[in-house]
């Protein structure tokens, strides 16, 4: 079946440094023969969420944790993520990147597909921070700060 990632975008289909849960658009891609395959992009429906309450609430991050179990994704990929990552890992591996266009970060996880799996199958859930620039780091989520 494959695994399933969801890309945090901005409006112009691109990365921003901005935490995952801000993004204004989330793009399911599929790991399909080798490569990543779109599945589909929608509105970010919790982007907004708690805009009045303290940043990074746990019920935005519950709301988006929902969402995208809803949808079977098993790997967040942003450019950032905030004091909810200690929600996102339990459920997710968060993939930090450095890159804006998402053709260019499809290249480089397809090239580290392998790091992914290997959590994936030896974990059900407190996954380690990747975080991707010219080479890969796994790093332990600290329960006590944010990222």
């Amino acid at each position: 079946m494959g695994i399933k990632f969801a890309f945090a975008l901005n409006n112009d289909h691109v990365f921003e440094k901005r935490h995952f849960g801000e993004a204004d658009i989330f793009a399911i891609y599929r790991h399909s023969g080798n490569h990543l395959k779109l599945l589909e992009k929608f509105q970010n429906p919790h982007q907004n969420m708690d805009e009045n309450a303290q940043h990074g609430s746990a019920q935005k991050g519950l709301a988006i944790t929902k969402t995208l179990k809803e949808k079977e994704v098993k790997v967040i990929v942003s450019r950032q993520f905030g004091k909810n990552i200690r929600i996102i890992n339990q459920n997710f591996i968060p993939v930090i990147i450095e890159e804006k266009k998402p053709e260019d970060v499809i290249d480089i996880l397809e090239k580290h597909l392998k790091w992914l799996e290997d959590e994936l199958e030896n974990k059900s859930g407190n996954y380690m921070l990747f975080r991707i620039k010219n080479g890969i780091l796994k790093s332990q989520i600290n329960p006590n700060c944010p990222e």
